[in-house]
């Protein structure tokens, strides 16, 4: 509880004053010098409850001035709680996007490394692929140079696709050349079968029943004219067939040479016979048509000069 200014004052003076004045001899003091004593004790009294106003005026406004500094500092330091909270949350949530960010760049270190290894090993797989194609076509070099003798020597054609159906359509002659030739036999057997039937018909009738002699004569004599012409025919036949032959026979041989070249280059023991060109050529054809294609996909495969690595 707060204590009035002259209650104090008032005590304050009580504890300065001593608490009995002695006693003196009025008759000794002077009246003059008693209130002069009493004067100077009130001016005394006076200058220290003037003293002690002044401190404690002093010290109220010191303890004033301290509350407010002290209210000044709470408020900067609920704004400094703010400031540091607000601080926290955003380190937090900018922690959480760099551990955000860390994460999405270690998946996608990871996605990058898994790709350049799937890569790496594509390329050495791509290296190996060339390497055993260079190693292939150094070994069907002879074959390529044997090829482009045999086009050097046939100027008639310009490409080994060429040469090939060239083969195919000899293949397919002689195998029409045969069906032919079977066909015209059998014609002939049949038109000797038919004259000697004639013939054998024609002595049953001389013998039987002379008025049909001249009958069978005239017969007989047609029979003969289209046996001329059966045999000439036949004659041409066999013209056309040994020329056809002696073209087979060196389509055969050259045929021979180019399976015993394919033979010889695979390195493997002849497994057809020496009669059989039909199989010959279709060995040539297959080990030609592989060339090819191998050919065609290597150079399909080399890589230019400007996306070599």
């Amino acid at each position: 509880m707060a204590v009035p200014w002259e209650e104090y004052f008032r005590l304050a003076l009580q504890e300065k004053m001593p608490e009995k004045i002695p006693e003196q001899n009025e008759d000794t003091l002077p009246l003059v010098l008693r209130l002069l004593e009493k004067r100077q004790e009130l001016v005394d009294a006076d200058r220290r409850l003037q003293a002690q106003r002044e401190a404690c005026q002093t010290m109220m406004a010191a303890r004033k001035q301290r509350w407010e500094q002290l209210e000044q500092k709470e408020r900067e330091l609920k704004r400094s709680f703010v400031r540091f909270d607000k601080f926290l949350q955003d380190s937090e949530a900018r922690r959480g996007r760099a551990l955000r960010r860390a994460a999405e760049e270690r998946l996608q270190a990871s996605r990058r490394e898994a790709e350049a290894l799937r890569l790496r090993a594509q390329r050495d797989e791509l290296r190996r692929e060339r390497a055993r194609l260079q190693r292939r076509l150094e070994r069907l070099e002879p074959c390529a140079r044997l090829l482009g003798q045999v086009l050097e020597q046939l100027p008639e054609f310009q490409e080994v696709p060429e040469l090939v159906a060239r083969f195919d359509g000899l293949a397919d002659m002689q195998a029409a050349l045969r069906l032919a030739e079977r066909g015209r036999r059998a014609e002939l057997e049949e038109a000797r079968a038919r004259l000697q039937r004639l013939r054998d018909a024609g002595q049953d009738e001389l013998l039987g029943q002379g008025r049909r002699r001249a009958q069978l004569l005239e017969r007989l004599e047609a029979a003969r004219e289209r046996t001329l012409r059966w045999e000439s025919k036949w004659i041409q036949i066999q013209n056309t067939a040994a020329e056809k032959t002696l073209l087979l026979g060196r389509t055969r041989m050259a045929a021979l040479n180019l399976f015993q070249l394919v033979r010889q280059h695979k390195r493997q023991a002849p497994a057809l016979a020496v009669e059989d060109t039909e199989g010959q050529l279709q060995q040539v054809k297959l080990f030609i048509l592989d060339l090819s294609a191998m050919l065609a996909n290597l150079r399909q495969a080399e890589p230019t000069p400007a996306s070599q690595p």
